[in-house]
């Protein structure tokens, strides 16, 4: 290495940046085919031409050919010649990102060997239909429960194949409360007696019974307490059901009453106030380590219950917000400024709420209303407190004038220099300056930008920290003779 481009301290992070750098030339991509380490991540990219891509192939190396395949801009023709590659993990990375596939991929993949590659087919929602049906009476209990989990729009025969299946498992994930596709599927009318009679499907089945009296008296009995939320969310729950409910020693059965918009205000209030009283921390010390599962889970579920308080989202308090908008509740405020039709002083008072999810939420409906002092205050503000709102930092939903972002770039708050770099036309002395900032996540929002001088840039790609000489590895500014040095020190 000469003394422009230093030794990096993380090679592997920076190989990694270079294989998803866009300015990499053809040259160079093909030199990194023969990197033995790295997930083979150089195949991901979008610009591999066909003869690059038969190369690739020629090598047989396992993670160049995983990655190929999860590439969605992979010409058909070597989908097809990797359905038929004797590697289960190519096969099933296959069957389970190309939504585009020609439908030969698939019928080479329907009826493979290895049930993981149709357990990714039957979480495919680019299947073809008539083709995923068919997994519906797959040998494999598990390939039939990928696909009630996944496919919960199903064809009416499907579903019923599935919610009488032999195996609970499937019958189970076909009438789940959990599946992470919506909207959910109402069960066939004449199932229902069954599936409230079953244990597995029960909780999955309890909002759409019709609660007569005895059905009504089993449910708020019923010893599983997932059974007892469900029964807590149905729209035609009597009051005195739903008193009990509310103090239910399942808190997250308490939590599903708050949450109901016909919960008298009172007993809102008092389940807001039990929830946080009665709670165990998550590492309870008390909880005893021979306990079964089901009391595990169910004081987990209790420890959650004020987390679920907060982070609770009401449909019917963003349809009719105005009375929410000053609720004592945090779920509620957020709910509220959910909503786009919301005057300009409620708006206002969401934006400078308390509560930095009520703030982020607000500001991400209506970013059009924010002023600039308003949106420094909440960048200002932001804190990673927790994965509920990550979110944050992966859209850019606020914006500054030129001349904020280059103040920014001085600012004593890590978080509002980090923003400095989207001026796309930030002075180099600035970018410099940032580019030697003690904060690393700073360091890493300026490898890429256009004016970053030279020098600064091959700084980068020797730093202490993975991440920024990932980043200025992948910089488009790198020089050509920059990136051929990294690829001969790597041995490439």
């Amino acid at each position: 290495m000469d003394a422009d481009t230093p030794t990096p301290v993380h090679l592997d992070n920076v190989l990694d940046g270079l294989a998803r750098n866009p300015a990499l030339p053809a040259p160079l991509i093909r030199r990194m085919f023969a990197r033995q380490h790295g997930w083979g991540l150089v195949a991901k990219r979008p610009d591999l031409t066909e003869s690059m891509i038969d190369e690739i192939v020629a090598t047989d190396d396992h993670w160049l050919l995983h990655s190929l395949a999860l590439n969605d801009r992979l010409p058909d023709r070597f989908r097809i010649l990797l359905a038929a590659h004797p590697d289960e993990g190519i096969r099933s990375a296959l069957a389970g990102r190309a939504a585009t596939a020609p439908r030969r991929m698939f019928e080479l993949l329907i009826d493979d060997p290895e049930s993981k590659v149709r357990e990714s087919l039957a979480q495919n929602r680019g299947t073809p239909p008539d083709l995923r049906a068919r997994l519906a009476a797959d040998p494999d209990p598990a390939v039939r429960a990928a696909l009630a989990k996944h496919w919960t729009q199903a064809p009416e025969a499907v579903r019923r194949t599935l919610l009488t299946d032999p195996e609970a498992t499937v019958r189970a994930a076909a009438c789940a409360t959990t599946s992470p596709h919506h909207p959910h599927p109402v069960p066939p009318a004449d199932l229902l007696p069954a599936l409230l009679a079953d244990p597995v499907t029960r909780a999955g089945a309890v909002i759409h019974a019709a609660l007569d009296a005895e059905t009504l008296r089993r449910l708020a009995d019923d010893p599983d307490g997932d059974v007892r939320a469900e029964l807590a969310r149905h729209p035609d729950l009597p009051p005195s059901v739903r008193e009990a409910l509310a103090v239910d020693p399942a808190l997250n059965v308490r939590v599903k009453v708050f949450a109901r918009p016909d919960t008298p205000e009172q007993t809102r209030a008092r389940i807001h106030a039990s929830v946080h009283e009665l709670a165990p921390a998550a590492d309870d010390p008390d909880l005893d380590p021979d306990a079964d599962e089901e009391t595990v889970v169910q004081c987990l579920l209790n420890a959650f219950a004020p987390t679920e308080l907060r982070i609770l989202r009401l449909p019917w308090v963003t349809a009719d917000p105005l009375p929410h908008v000053d609720s004592p509740y945090v779920g509620f405020r957020a709910s509220a400024a959910g909503s786009k039709d919301l005057p300009a002083d409620a708006v206002a008072r969401l934006l400078h709420d308390e509560e930095q999810s009520v703030r982020l939420t607000m500001a991400s409906t209506a970013p059009h209303l924010v002023d600039h002092a308003t949106a420094e205050s909440i960048e200002r503000r932001y804190r990673r407190r927790d994965k509920f709102t990550f979110w944050w930092d992966k859209e850019q939903v606020l914006t500054f004038p030129q001349e904020t972002l280059r103040r920014f770039a001085t600012d004593p708050e890590p978080r509002l220099r980090s923003l400095a770099p989207r001026d796309p036309e930030l002075p180099p002395e600035l970018a410099e300056q940032l580019a030697a900032d003690p904060e690393d996540r700073v360091r890493r929002v300026v490898a890429p930008h256009p004016n970053l001088p030279l020098p600064s840039l091959h700084r980068l790609l020797a730093d202490s920290s993975e991440h920024v000489a990932e980043a200025a590895a992948a910089s488009p500014f790198l020089p050509l003779g920059s990136m051929e040095r990294l690829l001969t020190r790597a041995g490439l």
